[in-house]
């Protein structure tokens, strides 16, 4: 039996797309399931709500992973809600995502991104520092929050 075709689709779309509120909803599913609520607590201080740079990665039409980015500054671009699917993990479209989220800060004029991930994120980590990010101090809502790691990458 030969194996299925993958075909896989980048967009870039809002923060009121279906699909992406639907991701977001699977990435609180599974900080809770790491952290209980304190982790959700501190993700609700961030609004996402009336983003226009969202991305969503689909496998054959079906929404798996999505990624989006707001202004912290004039030069700085913050990643955020980055989130793959665990099934899809390891497939290349977590790259997809950054790939688009890098390339459509990097248009839109910013030359730094900043982000952060949950200490307990071994995998995301690593993907970061693969990716050239490097770990800073961290930074807003995350200050003083020892579940959080932060990272910055020059494009």
């Amino acid at each position: 039996m030969a194996a299925s075709a993958r075909t896989i689709t980048i967009k870039r779309t809002e923060a009121d797309d279906p699909d992406f509120r639907y991701l977001v909803a699977q990435l609180s599913f599974e900080l809770r399931d790491l952290y209980g609520d304190k982790k959700v607590l501190v993700d609700n201080y961030i609004d996402i709500s009336h983003l226009e740079t969202v991305v969503i990665g689909c496998v054959n039409d079906m929404p798996v992973a999505c990624g989006c980015f707001q202004k912290a500054n004039y030069k700085i671009a913050e990643i955020k809600r980055v989130f793959v699917k665990p099934a899809e993990r390891k497939t290349g479209i977590g790259s997809a995502i950054m790939d688009e989220l890098e390339t459509w800060a990097k248009e839109d004029g910013f030359a730094e991104l900043i982000t952060e991930t949950a200490d307990k994120l071994n995998e995301s980590i690593v993907f970061l520092k693969n990716r050239g990010y490097h770990s800073i101090p961290n930074f807003g809502p995350y200050i003083g929050t020892d579940t959080s790691v932060c990272f910055k990458k020059q494009l």
